[in-house]
């Protein structure tokens, strides 16, 4: 790692998360950590934290209300815009209404219909732009040049880090002996947060990141060993598309050090994630939120740990396509 790369890991620690759990702490509520005894067995005990319960769906709600609490009022008086795949878009439309702030949120073509629904509701400007998450962040940056909007990035960027660090110390707090934690793997602002809490606090619990087979841009830049661009596909785990930036200034070096293995998962085993968590936990999730459970179900992991948390990461997901995708495996 170069000191230019410390130099900015260091403007993150764990105590901007503790800093973070407190300010987001009146509008953000700790969500459950919930047993699966159908994942569990004699020598795995399986939980999944039920990320997709927050306001917005998504865990992304988290690094959405610390960024904009740090705003100042200037900042807060003209606006807010930002780039998504549909999840952090709703986040910070969600978050800007609570707090009272105009907000513009741009996306790509590829984002789910569902999701833009979503979005409208919550009272926020929309712009579609493009046929990926890049186009969509181009669009965004103009808007900040041309009409003074702060960018809330959706990952890459020290206050939506240390939001979504949070879970991990839920985590701590409900699970003190976790010694495994597996999520969606993206643009990385939820594994950095919670692998830097996470591996802070012991070094050998293990974070595993998992991404859809193709359009995988973190998992594709961490093989690589630099930033790189993908082409998008359609996919059950929409919330994992789209690029990490050419100019990444976080995300990419803290899932490099603390992410311990990043695994591509086929579409039918996101199906079977889904239908598995509906079937038997009776909640109705997107393929990101169940990619680690259907990863279980078809032993593309083994992990060698005994107490597993798996991270729901939302449910901002179109019904009708939900019940197409689990139908063949009910």
């Amino acid at each position: 790692m170069t000191t230019i790369q410390q130099k900015k890991e260091t403007l993150i620690s764990v105590q901007d998360v503790w800093k973070a759990k407190q300010a987001i702490g009146s509008i953000i509520q700790k969500t459950p950590l919930v047993h699966s005894p159908a994942l569990s067995n004699e020598h795995t005990n399986v939980y999944i934290k039920y990320e997709h319960l927050h306001d917005s769906g998504a865990f992304k709600m988290r690094g959405a209300v610390n960024a904009m609490l740090h705003l100042s009022e200037k900042q807060r008086s003209l606006g807010v815009t930002t780039f998504s795949t549909g999840n952090h878009g709703a986040a910070v439309a969600l978050a800007a209404k609570k707090l009272g702030i105009r907000s513009c949120i741009c996306v790509s073509k590829r984002v789910p219909q569902a999701k833009l629904e979503a979005i409208k509701k919550l009272g926020a400007e929309l712009e579609i732009s493009g046929d990926g998450q890049d186009d969509a962040e181009a669009r965004c940056y103009e808007l900040e040049r041309k009409k003074g909007l702060t960018v809330i990035p959706p990952f890459d960027h020290p206050h939506v880090i240390a939001g979504q660090g949070t879970i991990a110390l839920e985590l701590l707090e409900d699970l003190p002996q976790v010694d495994c934690v597996i999520g969606g793997l993206s643009g990385g602002g939820l594994l950095s947060g919670i692998g830097m809490v996470m591996k802070h606090t012991n070094p050998s619990i293990e974070i595993i990141g998992l991404s859809m087979e193709k359009g995988a841009a973190m998992h594709k830049s961490l093989k690589s060993g630099q930033a790189v661009t993908v082409a998008e596909h359609p996919t059950l785990a929409d919330s994992l598309l789209g690029g990490i930036g050419k100019n990444n200034q976080y995300t990419f070096n803290m899932a490099k050090r603390y992410v311990d293995r990043s695994l591509l998962i086929p579409e039918d085993s996101i199906a079977k994630g889904m239908a598995y968590l509906y079937k038997h936990h009776h909640i109705i999730i997107e393929g990101a939120a169940a990619i680690a459970a259907g990863a279980l179900i078809d032993r593309l992991i083994e992990p060698s740990c005994s107490e597993i948390v798996l991270i729901s990461s939302g449910c901002n997901v179109d019904l009708q396509t939900h019940a197409k995708a689990i139908q063949p495996y009910l």
